[in-house]
């Protein structure tokens, strides 16, 4: 056998060789593309996944390689490259020279499995189905008229949840858990403004137990939304369905759809015997518009459903605010709210300075109402700067591009992802002085020209461009209305005067990981909650 060996490191050299010209020859042709850097450590396969899983929060695990590597670089997530974005410079070139390139969404998972097969507005991939169901979102469920048609809603809401609230003080409750009792009061606005019925506390019309349930699955909806499973990595692992997350996925939308099924059912009878009130509710308005129409294969039910799904969301508000879908209604404007207060509770001066904002304009003879609002800019700032320390998602869900162009200077090629890093953009210290700090007063100030609806590439908590949320004026009424009405009308504290955990969890939405604990007092007189 040995005498096989010289010959055989011929053949190796002569291939190499070979190699090597062909290489050369290729890339003399080939124009020269900058690339934009990439980190060291990506795996076979998996690539950089390690990096963003396990116990480290993955927008600080991008600060960290943006300080390293610059504000836009690239990581490897399975099969796909990643772009990464961290700066608003960058933000204003995509969204300014490449929006349409960027309008697109990959085809995850959970868009497939719990969004009726993409039929669902805010995680839609792109292209004609996407369009039409945002026009018919921007016209008839998003307009001014609408949401001016519906505003009683939400004011009887805030005010009723507000009552109930003292009635806990007088009846001894001592401690109140603050992110439920949101989350039910922003539940309650969204059901009524999409079927007609509430599910908790008073004037309840329908069953606690199916809203609970509901509510839940809104909840599973969205943690999903914000996460890669290994199928949208690696596809041709997907079979194995490491952790049940698919399955659980089909579960839950299961029961999501079994409510929306039977709710959509009962608004057809409804309309057939002509019981509609003069306030139609979206399904209404939904059945209505799309009466006999199939876009790109969904049909008129299927869209509703999933149309209605989405302004579960909210806000998006509200979030993107686009809460952009029943989930985002909730769960985003739950989320802002809740790090607001904590932010408060945490800043004693700011919330002393915005009861004193709230006592000048309103008084203290009666509850807040919707035309309070615009004088309080001090309240209109405190949410500012909570939705740029605290953005309802820190890294939006993933964008892809359509076609090959040029970013910061870097090639990015068709097919690549997009992922923003809200956190460190609005951290950015060369925009933001003191960025870690809770200071309102930048937005009366040096920052008063900066607004939220994503016309500022410094401050994106809805995202930009054409896949902005559509809802965020809904979302910021909701979220202004409420955390007005909470502190005018309560003195609040938390137990103790314990220090309050401002720890923020994985996932689309950034939820407070704690429950937030208070303790009230009224600040009002007993009248004023009759």
């Amino acid at each position: 056998m040995d005498f096989l060996l010289p010959n055989f490191n011929t053949v190796v050299t002569v291939i190499f060789a070979l190699l090597l010209f062909v290489y050369y020859q290729v890339k003399k042709f080939k124009p020269a593309t900058k690339l934009s850097p990439q980190p060291m450590g990506a795996w076979p396969i998996i690539g950089h996944l390690p990096l963003l899983s396990g116990s480290h929060l993955p927008h600080l695990t991008l600060a960290t390689l943006a300080d390293k590597y610059g504000p836009i670089f690239t990581l490897r997530i399975g099969i796909h490259s990643v772009l990464v974005v961290s700066s608003s410079e960058v933000t204003k070139e995509l969204f300014s020279a490449n929006d349409l390139n960027v309008t697109f969404r990959p085809l995850l998972v959970s868009a497939k499995l719990m969004g009726y097969n993409y039929a669902f507005f805010p995680f839609t991939p792109g292209g004609p189905y996407w369009r039409e169901t945002r026009k018919i979102s921007n016209l008839h469920l998003l307009s001014n008229r609408r949401l001016e048609l519906l505003k009683h809603i939400r004011t009887q809401e805030v005010e009723t949840s507000i009552k109930e609230l003292y009635q806990s003080w007088k009846d001894n409750t001592k401690i109140i858990e603050m992110k439920e009792w949101f989350s039910d009061l922003s539940m309650n606005s969204l059901l009524r403004m999409i079927i007609g019925k509430k599910f908790f506390g008073a004037g309840a019309t329908g069953d606690q137990t199916e809203g609970r349930r509901f509510q839940n699955g809104i909840t599973v909806l969205f943690h999903y939304l914000g996460t890669l499973v290994l199928r949208d990595a690696v596809p041709f692992l997907g079979w194995m369905d490491v952790g049940g997350h698919e399955k659980r996925m089909k579960r839950t939308a299961k029961e999501l759809d079994d409510s929306l099924e039977k709710w959509l059912e009962e608004h057809k009878q409804k309309i057939n015997l002509g019981d509609i009130e003069n306030d139609k509710n979206f399904m209404d308005s939904m059945i209505s518009v799309l009466d006999g129409k199939n876009i790109e294969g969904y049909d008129a039910n299927t869209i509703n459903k999933a149309t209605c799904l989405q302004f579960g969301d909210a806000t998006m508000l509200l979030n993107q605010v686009k809460l952009q879908s029943m989930i985002a209604g909730n769960e985003t404007v739950t989320v802002a709210i809740t790090w607001a207060l904590s932010l408060l509770l945490t800043n004693k001066h700011a919330l002393k300075k915005a009861q004193e904002e709230l006592d000048k304009y309103v008084g203290k003879e009666r509850l807040v109402n919707d035309a309070d609002i615009s004088k309080l800019v001090y309240l209109q700032a405190i949410v500012k700067e909570t939705l740029r320390l605290y953005p309802p998602a820190i890294i939006p869900g993933p964008r892809q591009f359509t076609k090959d162009c040029t970013i910061g200077g870097y090639h990015v090629a068709k097919g690549t992802w997009l992922m923003m890093n809200l956190w460190k953009i609005h951290r950015d210290p060369n925009v933001w002085p003191e960025p870690a700090d809770f200071k309102p007063e930048r937005f009366l100030t040096t920052h008063k020209d900066i607004d939220v609806r994503g016309n500022n590439f410094e401050l994106l908590p809805f995202g930009g461009g054409r896949r902005a949320c559509p809802a965020v004026s809904f979302g910021l009424q909701m979220m202004h209305l409420t955390l007005a009405s909470l502190l005018h009308a309560f003195e609040i504290s938390t137990p103790n005067n314990a220090l309050l955990d401002m720890s923020p969890g994985i996932g689309l939405t950034n939820k407070k990981t704690t429950p937030l604990e208070v303790l009230i007092s009224p600040r009002l007189p007993s009248y004023c909650f009759e």
